[in-house]
């Protein structure tokens, strides 16, 4: 809750008065876009009663109560409230609801639910300094893949950079064009990740179906770079697509996974493109389920009194340093030093 959550892209919140509602862990919340065209997170919370005022997504004129007809503007300002103007303390222009913090980086929305909170621009340092040549804010979305696993989140994470076990479970997928050198691996200190390494598209035949993207003409078929942002974005760039992956956890056991495509602006001038959308987004469906049993194996396994974790691999630093960054961030450096 102190840290800038990927929750959007613009072009979902593309016209004033769209918005979008969503939970996270638990904490219900808005975004907007108001009529003058800027963008606004809040609580999503009647600050009558508590009850959320929208649902979904959708374009609105403003937000109203479902509860009692208070009527918010599009930037969490109340504009309306019924029956109160008697109410003895009750002033309708300094009732809001809870705002938070909002900032862009290249197309992608992010919140952060502490007033305090460094700038997003500090947070996202290392992902402009690895990932900028994506040009992530040159994409549009292609599709956006929601989905329930029944494991931890932390376990989404670590799958995700665990390259141990890609040549095994994925060997009939992905796996046989992967390749990596350990040179190209770069651990942060706050548990991120920048690799960059060999794989090939994201479709069945490992082809770039709508081409390559017209700024990374001079990069090879094989070109892929994965980051992770803490605590939970996963980015994949590919010679064709980008796709950003965040995990909610939803409890200790269950979580929601979203999975964006992001495909050059241009690509969307192809006739077919609607139908390789669809191979693509069916392909990753393909992926996700190979690892959809892993996950819940590895889930069960944590609520065994006679699981203990094993010595990880030279080839899973990625998680070992993902690991120590969140214990890091939990308890502290002398928490996690007293506990080792």
């Amino acid at each position: 809750m102190r840290e800038w959550l990927f929750v959007a892209r613009v072009e979902e919140l593309p016209n004033p008065g769209d918005y979008h509602t969503l939970r996270v862990v638990g904490e219900p919340i808005i975004i907007a876009r108001d009529k003058g065209g800027e963008l606004h997170a809040c609580y999503n919370m009647c600050v009558h009663r508590g009850v959320e005022v929208a649902y979904g997504s959708g374009n609105t004129r403003s937000f109203k109560c479902p509860y009692h007809g208070w009527v918010y503007d599009l930037d969490g300002s109340l504009t309306g409230a019924a029956y109160m103007g008697d109410t003895e303390g009750f002033d309708l222009k300094a009732c809001r609801m809870r705002p938070l913090r909002l900032d862009v980086w290249r197309g992608n929305i992010f919140v952060n639910f502490d007033a305090d909170a460094r700038p997003l621009a500090e947070a996202v340092a290392d992902f402009e300094t690895d990932f900028a040549f994506l040009g992530m804010e040159k994409c549009r979305l292609g599709n956006r893949i929601v989905m329930e696993l029944d494991c931890n989140w932390k376990f989404v994470h670590e799958n995700l950079m665990d390259f141990y076990h890609v040549g095994v479970l994925h060997a009939n997928t992905f796996g046989a064009k992967f390749a990596w050198e350990d040179e190209n691996v770069h651990a942060r200190s706050d548990g991120g990740l920048s690799i960059f390494y060999d794989a090939g598209p994201p479709t069945p035949g490992a082809e770039p179906l709508l081409g390559k993207m017209p700024w990374l003409e001079d990069r090879p078929h094989s070109f892929a770079c994965t980051g992770y942002l803490p605590p939970n974005l996963t980015i994949f760039g590919r010679i064709d697509c980008i796709r950003p992956m965040v995990a909610w956890p939803i409890d200790e056991s269950h979580t929601q996974v979203i999975i964006y495509h992001l495909f050059p602006e241009s690509f969307f001038e192809r006739a077919d493109i609607e139908e390789t959308l669809k191979i693509y987004h069916d392909y990753q469906l393909t992926v996700l389920e190979e690892d959809r049993s892993m996950l819940i194996s590895m889930q069960s396994a944590m609520s065994s009194p006679a699981y203990k974790p094993g010595r990880l691999s030279v080839l899973e630093r990625p998680l070992h340093n993902f690991l120590n960054g969140y214990l890091d961030r939990i308890i502290g450096d002398d928490g996690r030093e007293a506990a080792e």
